[in-house]
């Protein structure tokens, strides 16, 4: 037994917290992030300064983005090591909020230890305290309930052990992993109690892998084997299950295309004969192509958003799903027949039975073409030019003449900057994303063949994780270079943790993609009919009015004040050479990119479900929406 603050007893705890994964044990929790405040420094504060043990404590500027930066961080390393967040009560607590929902959406365990009001009530009502008039047992952190697997509330210091057992039990799950929330009110943590050893003392968490149950296994071997033209999608679940070499042996012997998700990208390589490439809204034609044809769909480790199924319309309505997922609420999506199992070893038990049966696919000469249709387009985007097929986007937008608009903004296309970042940067760079039309471009684009290389946040496509993610991911892996691929809207969102990695002495890399405002839903709203509203970087006038030019701004010149080394790049001769030099560098870079409006990537034949105007005098909007209903009349119904 051992007296000791609640908070003390915590750090203990995190510090004596191991994972066990076929066989090797690793430590789970790296540190904390913090930024302290009065709820949380004078409890916790104390613990970790009296006694971190090997816990490493790193110092945030921004809630959400060290939030962000620990989610990161806990992906790069396949789930198993984690950096707890912690923060003071009110405006701290609820910054953190959207990376809990952003962690949880994405399957990746996410610590989160926000202060809250005391628990005795007495000096109610603290500094940051929220106070709801039905229940002054509601705070702030009761927010997080919505968003979190697994959520608790610390009244008594003797409560801390069934919370955080719990905690680790959610944290370690790989079906019900996600963000938990542990509220600590901050007169509990500095009130003592004599903790029993057992709970101080080192536990292992054995992650196991999930069985195939043989009825199961029978149930998908049996449609499976009827089927002439399978498609099998690869999803985030075979990358935390490391399941990529099975099952590229699996479609090799059985001679099936497999399409990524963004979230299972990387846990196979990208040259492998039968790899599609991306799938879906964001996927590319080699994918998309396949998917419409295909009579069976065997999704591995995949949620099947919208994205993926391209809203439900995707693959045929007599298409025949099947699932293998250690999540039974994602397995049963889509109406599938399903096997609740781990990845891996859901893809050994059933080849097995295909093996057994002689089975092999209908397909000849379709995954080839289809692989080098997409190459050959690939390397047409890889080449877009800055023409004067380029006129009418710019008069959209701005009165300046074509050398004018060049000179300003520069003459680089946003896929022709990716093909050329990927073409320059190390083979087993990371690369770091989430959210405006980046993810396509990558989705589509993007390809390596080093494993887990790719860390884009589609889930939640939370703006504002690309830096931070960057500086997580950089934390998990410093021996790889790592990029954040964010546009500007994003990076005016959030980017405070650039500053942390400079503080840290982690290098990280953005690329920032200027193209002076919201460039994805730019295109969405005018390709359903709406004006350009909203979504660009223009002045106005004192009545509100858009006035043509452009709000310019030198975001190197504004990282430079950070201590970061920056380049400017308006051709592809100064991005190409900004690419080089970053890579010599040892503190963090940014490059600024001056992209060309309407320059990246568009669809490749599958349809997003949008919530368009059925009633509007617009006729632009009125065309939209019957293009909706035609496209929901071909989409599946669940």
């Amino acid at each position: 037994m051992a007296i000791m603050t609640t908070a003390q007893a915590l750090v203990k705890f995190l510090d004596n917290q191991y994972v066990s994964f076929d066989g090797k044990e690793t430590k789970f929790v790296d540190g904390i992030f913090t930024i302290f405040g009065h709820g949380i420094v004078c409890g916790l504060g104390e613990a970790l300064d009296s006694d971190r043990g090997g816990l490493t404590v790193y110092q945030g500027k921004n809630e959400q983005g060290m939030a962000h930066a620990a989610t990161a961080f806990a992906k790069q390393n396949n789930r198993r090591k984690i950096i707890a967040c912690s923060s003071s009560i009110g405006p701290g607590a609820a910054n953190m909020i959207t990376a809990a929902a952003t962690a949880t959406v994405n399957h990746v365990p996410l610590l989160l230890i926000p202060a809250d009001a005391f628990s005795t009530r007495q000096p109610d009502p603290v500094l940051q305290q929220f106070e709801q008039i039905n229940s002054l047992a509601t705070t702030t952190n009761d927010a997080y309930k919505a968003v979190t697997r697994y959520w608790d509330r610390i009244a008594r210091p003797e409560q801390l052990m069934s919370a955080m057992i719990n905690a680790m039990r959610v944290l370690t799950d790989t079906a019900e992993t996600g963000a938990v929330c542990i509220s600590m009110p901050q007169d509990v943590e500095g009130e003592s109690y004599d903790f029993p050893d057992e709970f101080l003392q080192k536990r292992v968490h054995r992650i196991t892998r999930i069985a195939p149950s043989p009825e199961e296994t029978q149930d998908i071997a049996n449609i499976l084997l009827t089927a002439q033209k399978p498609l099998v999608i690869c999803g985030g679940g075979v990358r935390y299950s490391e399941a990529g070499e099975a099952l590229e042996a699996f479609c090799k012997e059985f001679n099936i295309p497999f399409a990524e998700t963004q979230s299972g990208k990387t846990a196979c390589h990208s040259s492998n004969e039968y790899n599609l490439g991306g799938l879906g809204v964001t996927g590319n034609s080699a994918g998309n192509v396949i998917a419409k044809n295909a009579d069976v769909i065997l999704g591995v480790g995949t949620r099947f958003s919208d994205f993926t199924t391209g809203s439900k319309s995707l693959f045929r309505k007599d298409a025949k799903v099947l699932t293998i997922n250690t999540s039974r609420f994602d397995a049963y999506k889509l109406g599938a027949v399903k096997l609740v199992s781990d990845a891996k070893l859901g893809i050994l038990a059933l080849g097995l039975l295909l093996r057994e049966n002689g089975y092999t696919s209908g397909y000849t000469t379709e995954i080839a073409q289809a692989r080098q249709e997409w190459a050959d387009e690939y390397k047409r985007l890889a080449e877009y030019k800055y023409d004067e097929s380029f006129e009418p986007l710019i008069k959209a937008r701005d009165e300046r003449t074509i050398p004018e608009f060049a000179e300003k903004m520069g003459t680089i296309t946003q896929t022709a900057a990716v093909a050329k970042v990927r073409e320059l940067i190390p083979e087993d760079a990371i690369c770091v994303g989430a959210a405006g039309s980046l993810p396509g471009d990558l989705q589509r684009m993007w390809t390596s063949d080093s494993l887990y290389s790719y860390n884009m946040e589609y889930g939640y496509s939370c703006m504002g994780y690309e830096i931070a993610g960057a500086f997580g991911s950089k934390l998990a892996d410093p021996s790889k270079e790592v990029y954040a691929m964010c546009g500007d809207g994003s990076y005016l969102m959030l980017h405070s943790e650039l500053i942390t990695s400079i503080q840290e002495k982690k290098k990280i890399n953005v690329l920032l993609f200027d193209n002076s405002g919201f460039g994805c839903i730019n295109n969405l709203e005018m390709s359903n009919g709406i004006g350009n509203l909203a979504t660009e970087f223009r002045f106005r006038d004192e009545n509100g009015n858009l006035l043509g030019d452009l709000v310019p701004i030198d975001f190197a010149k504004a990282a430079s004040g950070y201590g970061v080394k920056t380049y400017t790049a308006r051709t592809m001769e100064e991005l190409e050479n900004a690419l080089i030099d970053s890579q010599k560098q040892t503190v963090s870079t940014l490059i600024d990119i001056k992209v060309l409006p309407k320059s990246m990537t568009d669809g490749y034949g599958a349809w997003w479900n949008v919530g368009v105007a059925s009633t509007s005098q617009n006729e632009a909007v009125q065309k939209a929406y019957l293009n909706k209903k035609e496209n929901q009349e071909k989409a599946r119904k669940y």
